[in-house]
C-alpha cells in the first residue's frame, strides 16, 4: 500500500539535458510535422535548422526534455508500478524553446487523490523547466499518472483537477486531420520514450494489444500541431498551454483527426478521435482539452 506522505516528500533530484537541433528535429519528424517533399515552410522552420529567420521549435517539445529516470519502479514506493497509466498531459509555456540548450528540470509531486479501494488513485506531477545557461523557466510540465492498483489507502479524495468541459451543443470550429504512418512509434521513441510497448509486437501482446501501440505524448503532440495550424498561423511562440486527457490507445497508421472549438479570446476546447473506428466508445483518443494562445503574432 503507498504512502503519500511518503511520495509527497519522495527525495526528486533535478534532471540536467542538453539537446540539440537535431533533436528539436527529429522530434517534430517523430510526430509527422512534414508529410511532403518539398517541405512547406512552416514546417521546413522546425526541421531545418538553416531555415530563414532562424529555426522555431514545437512547443511541446518540452514534455520530453529533463523527463529522467521512471523512479515509480522503485519497490520503496509501494506503487503497483506495472498497472500505472498515464491519465493526463498539461503544458504551461513560459518562453519559447531554444533549438539547442541545456535544461534542466525540477521535479515534484504535487498531489495524491485516493480514489478508493476499487478504483485506484491518482497522483499529480509537475516538472519545471529551466534554460542553465539563463536561468530562465521555459515551460511548466504536468501530469496525471493513474494508479490503477493503490487505491483505498485512507487518503483524501477531492484535489484532482476537473475535466474541461469540450461543447456538445455546436460542431467544432475547426477540424485538423492528421494521417500517422505505420512506422510512426519507432520513429517518435528516438526522442527518449523507449518504452518496448511501442516497438516490439511481443511486448505489446503481453499488454493485451494485438500491434504495438502509439505513444500518448506522440498523440498529444499531433493535437500541438492541430492547434498551431488552426489557432496559431503555424507559428510556435503562440501556443502558451495545452491540457489533454488520454482516452483510450492509437494505433500507428490511424489517422487522427482533432476537433477544436474557440472558447473566449485566447482560448479554446479540444478532443482527437479516430472516426474509422467501428466502436465509437473508443473513437476519442484524447479528450477534455484546453489550449490557450495569442491571438497575434
Amino acid at each position: 500500500m503507498i504512502d503519500p506522505d511518503k511520495l509527497l516528500r519522495w527525495p526528486l533530484p533535478p534532471v540536467t539535458q542538453a539537446y540539440t537541433e537535431r533533436d528539436s528535429a527529429l522530434y517534430a519528424l517523430g510526430l509527422g510535422l512534414v508529410r511532403a517533399n518539398p517541405a512547406p515552410p512552416t514546417a521546413l522552420r522546425c526541421v531545418y535548422e538553416g531555415a530563414a529567420g532562424g529555426m522555431a521549435v514545437l512547443p511541446t517539445l518540452a514534455t520530453v526534455l529533463a523527463t529522467g529516470p521512471f523512479w515509480m519502479q522503485d519497490p520503496a514506493t509501494g506503487i503497483t508500478w506495472q498497472r500505472l497509466l498515464h491519465a493526463e498531459q498539461r503544458l504551461e509555456i513560459h518562453r519559447p524553446l531554444p533549438a539547442a540548450a541545456t535544461v534542466v528540470g525540477e521535479h515534484r509531486v504535487d498531489a495524491i487523490v485516493d480514489k478508493g479501494a476499487d478504483k485506484g488513485a491518482l497522483m499529480l506531477l509537475s516538472r519545471r523547466l529551466f534554460d542553465q545557461a539563463s536561468g530562465d523557466l521555459l515551460a511548466t510540465v504536468g501530469s496525471t499518472a493513474f494508479l490503477r492498483g493503490d487505491g483505498g489507502f485512507g487518503g483524501r479524495s477531492d484535489g484532482a483537477p476537473p475535466p474541461h468541459p469540450v461543447p456538445a451543443d455546436r460542431p467544432a470550429d475547426h477540424v485538423v486531420e492528421h494521417p500517422t504512418r505505420p512506422e510512426q512509434a519507432l520513429l517518435y521513441r528516438l526522442s527518449g520514450d523507449l518504452n518496448p510497448l511501442h516497438a516490439d509486437p511481443a511486448v505489446a501482446q503481453a499488454a493485451g494489444f494485438a500491434q504495438p501501440i502509439l505513444h500518448g505524448l506522440c498523440s498529444y503532440g499531433i493535437a500541438g500541431l492541430a492547434v498551431l495550424a488552426a489557432l496559431c498561423g503555424h507559428e510556435p511562440r503562440r501556443l502558451k498551454r495545452l491540457d489533454l486527457r488520454f482516452a483510450n490507445p492509437v494505433f500507428p497508421g490511424e489517422t487522427l483527426v482533432t476537433e477544436i472549438w474557440r472558447l473566449d479570446a485566447g482560448r479554446a476546447a479540444l478532443r482527437v478521435r479516430v472516426p474509422a473506428r467501428a466502436d465509437a466508445k473508443r473513437q476519442v483518443v484524447l479528450d477534455h482539452g484546453l489550449a490557450e494562445f495569442t491571438d497575434a503574432a
